[in-house]
């Protein structure tokens, strides 16, 4: 499973990462991570609205910061 955190490092963006950690560790995934920060690879996602969540190349967030338990929903 690929996990993509889109974001230009913000303080939000940082802590969807951290739920997104947590979220895999609770459900004992195996995973990895990759940061997106560069706005033109952003775009290419059709992402307006930072930070977002994207699994296995599929939106599943934008614009706000899932709980840990929300994320493990769409894990």
């Amino acid at each position: 499973m690929i996990i993509k955190i889109l974001g230009t490092g913000c303080p939000k963006c940082k802590k969807l990462e951290a739920n997104a950690r947590e979220a895999v560790k609770q459900l004992g995934i195996e995973s990895s991570f990759e940061k997106v920060e560069n706005i033109q690879d952003i775009l290419a996602y059709g992402v307006m609205s930072t930070p977002a969540l994207v699994i296995d190349g599929q939106i599943k967030v934008m614009g706000r910061v899932p709980t840990v338990e929300d994320i493990k929903k769409y894990l």
